[in-house]
């Protein structure tokens, strides 16, 4: 089993994500019940972000199946989106908590989102994923969607990027599944049944 190394975002970048969070102009949407074109959408996502994996040319130089996995840390979406009395998590949690789910899914999107669309694609290597992304964002996260991106320069990625790439899509491929997981849990209302059980 491969070694998985975490990274911690420098602060510079904490910084502008935190600011940009702020400063969006969206206001808060309610956080309703993930619908079944929701769980449609998280699949699809989930599809691209595997399939962008095997791109070489995104990787060229980079084994990329060899690299470290860097996760976004700035959220706790394994734990707080784990079923009720699943010890998936390593914690067995008495009760699930719907709205802190879907924010924490939210900011891993909107983490995602940004860092996607700031990489270097001349090729379209991630348009699918990046598409499939907002996808998701508007029709079941819109709240989280952030305004007012730029799109990297269509130029050629240099080989820390590339390295960086590989490990951030890794990350985002087992967040993707976890997510893939929570939305089909809320959308099929098992964590509904679970609350008026009590």
């Amino acid at each position: 089993m491969p070694l998985i190394k975490l990274y911690i975002p420098s602060a510079l970048l904490l910084l502008v994500l935190t600011c940009a969070q702020v400063s969006r102009s969206v206001p808060v949407m309610s956080k309703g019940q993930p619908t079944d074109s929701c769980v449609i959408h998280a699949q699809t996502l989930l599809k691209n972000v595997t399939h962008a994996l095997t791109q070489k040319t995104l990787f060229s130089a980079i084994d990329c199946p060899e690299q470290s996995v860097e996760l976004h840390m700035e959220t706790n979406t394994p734990f707080v989106c784990a079923p009720k009395d699943s010890t998936c998590s390593g914690i067995a949690t008495s009760t699930f908590d719907q709205d802190a789910c879907l924010t924490n899914i939210g900011g891993d999107l909107y983490h995602y989102y940004t860092f996607l669309v700031a990489q270097p694609d001349p090729d379209s290597l991630l348009t699918p994923t990046v598409l499939s992304l907002r996808e998701l964002m508007e029709n079941c996260f819109a709240w989280s969607k952030p305004t007012d991106l730029e799109a990297a320069a269509d130029r050629l990625s240099t080989y820390d990027e590339r390295l960086r790439l590989c490990k951030v899509l890794k990350g985002f491929q087992l967040r993707s599944i976890t997510i893939n997981r929570a939305i089909a849990y809320m959308a099929s209302g098992e964590h509904a049944k679970e609350s008026t059980e009590l």
